[in-house]
């Protein structure tokens, strides 16, 4: 897409493995139906790349990576876990340290999102290719793994299983854009969706006609708030028809004595 695109015909998201975009793509299908928004794979490590080369609009991408010529705004950060066999000493706790992983081999794979100073556990002889590649080597019990929960889910297997992990990286989810945007309309759209935002903010996106049309209006909008000085179903003190010595219910005339 280039700045000469008075208006652009689709919104290009990049997305990296664990990410699940399907509510935030719903919402703005609702919200811009006449801006398809189309999903494009990536890898943790394309991802910025197609974002510079505009491959991309925007993208989910996983933090820390390198933000040149890049914003970026964190959505959330994931629980780190270990994914063990199903048979592992690992498996019957509910949560593990990384001291406990100190006698096994921990695989670190090349497409490793932590950041890491020195993963835990012993280093297997070779760094696996992927993050899919290093799942399949804990299933052959050559080692363990540790990723964000995720990604542990997106290559669950039935002989696997994973546990929490503390005292070690978390993985943040941020959604990143050129800094230079020449659709900053349309990112500024998504950012609202993502943070939630609702179609009356003042920031968020406008309502299309159609939309505005099949907005359900408020109910209630006939209510009148009762004037200052006085309770609903209540007059004023004064002329209504009571006495001004405060005494209603009685005449002004006293009773006659027999």
């Amino acid at each position: 897409m280039t700045g000469s695109d008075a208006s652009p015909s689709s919104f290009r998201l990049a997305y990296v493995p664990g990410v699940t975009p399907s509510k935030w793509v719903r919402i703005w299908n609702e919200r811009l139906p006449d801006v398809p928004l189309t999903l494009v794979p990536a890898t943790a490590a394309e991802a910025p790349g197609m974002l510079r080369d505009r491959t991309a609009d925007a993208g989910l991408v996983r933090l820390p990576m390198d933000r040149t010529g890049l914003s970026a705004i964190p959505l959330y950060t994931e629980t780190t876990v270990v994914v063990v066999p199903k048979d592992h000493l690992v498996a019957a706790a509910d949560e593990v340290s990384s001291g406990d992983l100190a006698e096994d081999v921990v695989l670190h794979p090349l497409d490793d999102t932590l950041d890491w100073e020195r993963p835990p556990g012993l280093p297997a002889l070779e760094r696996p290719a992927t993050t899919a590649d290093a799942v399949e080597l804990v299933a052959a019990g050559i080692g363990l793994l540790v990723v964000p929960q995720s990604l542990a889910r997106l290559h669950h297997r039935k002989d696997l299983t994973y546990r929490p992990l503390s005292d070690v990286p978390q993985s943040r989810v941020a959604l990143s854009w050129r800094e230079e945007e020449t659709t900053p309309d349309l990112v500024e759209h998504f950012i609202g969706i993502v943070r939630g935002r609702t179609v009356n903010s003042t920031r968020g996106p406008q309502l299309t006609p159609q939309a505005k049309a099949e907005r359900p209006e408020k109910s209630g909008g006939d209510r009148r708030k009762p004037a200052a000085g006085k309770q609903a179903g209540q007059g004023s003190r004064r002329g209504s028809g009571a006495p001004k010595g405060g005494r209603s219910g009685r005449s002004g005339k006293p009773r006659r004595r027999s």
